[in-house]
């Protein structure tokens, strides 16, 4: 069996220590496994084709995602699904998504001219977010005017939700095939061990919650951001293959479901 491991640049303060170990485990079941990051090759579009019987798609920045589409236009079988990791890194169209199967999202915004959001903080204030943004980089919360109009911020549009205050930690959901596994996290983490956060209890309504976010987006691994405000639920974001610090035996379950997907795929073909 052959797996290719579409993977980010490592580095860059980042710390991760699942997805090596992915690699690893892979590696002592017998699996070839090559790890590919776009942002480290020339990348020859041209000649690029499935050569795996099965491809992991970790890296989601726009050169990760750019291979994906050209794998998936060629036919390659992907973890998760090219066209579900696009919708997921775009905010617009997830939380569409989100709302149309009825999961709870805040009130949200979108527009091209961050001053059209100035009359909605009379009702309280804005969390503002690009809206293909990863790993929280320039999440802000606007109370007035003054906040809400950053210069830096000048690429629309521009993505904004009703700010809800959070009963405490954030809630951190994540899915590996059905299985849901939930970390209590403080936000914004600043560090490795803060990432770790502690356990949480996934209730039914949390677990339901995950499971058909993953539906509704048609993939089996993914994470999903929770705030509890006055007792309800808001779901605030979700990830196409997040990192799974936290999670228990994260890296053998991953690597257990990446194998046997790819054994499947083998089956079909005898």
């Amino acid at each position: 069996m052959r797996i290719g491991m579409i993977m980010p640049r490592s580095g860059g303060g980042r710390k991760s220590l699942v997805m090596p170990e992915v690699v690893r485990l892979l590696t002592e079941f017998g699996v070839e496994v090559e790890v590919i990051c776009p942002e480290d090759r020339l990348n020859h579009l041209c000649q690029l084709r499935p050569v795996h019987d099965l491809y992991v798609l970790k890296d989601t920045s726009d050169m990760g995602l750019g291979l994906a589409g050209i794998l998936h236009a060629a036919g390659a079988v992907i973890i998760n699904p090219y066209p579900a990791s696009v919708i997921l890194r775009d905010k617009i169209a997830s939380t569409g998504i989100l709302k149309a199967a009825q999961l709870p999202v805040p009130e949200t915004y979108v527009t091209a001219d961050l001053r059209k959001l100035a009359p909605l903080l009379k009702d309280g204030p804005l969390v503002v977010k690009p809206y293909r943004g990863r790993d929280g980089e320039g999440v802000r919360v606007a109370h007035d005017e003054s906040e809400l109009i950053d210069p830096l911020s000048r690429r629309a549009p521009f993505f904004a939700q009703r700010y809800r205050k959070p009963d405490g930690m954030d809630h951190k959901l994540y899915v590996i095939d059905g299985q849901v596994f939930g970390v209590l996290r403080k936000w914004p983490a600043k560090t490795y061990e803060e990432k770790l956060g502690s356990p949480l209890t996934v209730t039914p309504s949390l677990r339901d919650y995950a499971v058909r976010c993953g539906a509704a987006f048609g993939v089996k691994i993914l994470g999903l951001d929770i705030v509890m405000s006055d007792g309800e639920p808001y779901i605030v974001d979700v990830q196409s293959f997040p990192g799974f610090k936290g999670v228990p035996d994260a890296a053998l379950r991953l690597a257990d479901y990446i194998y046997h997907k790819g054994l499947q795929l083998l089956n079909k073909k005898i």
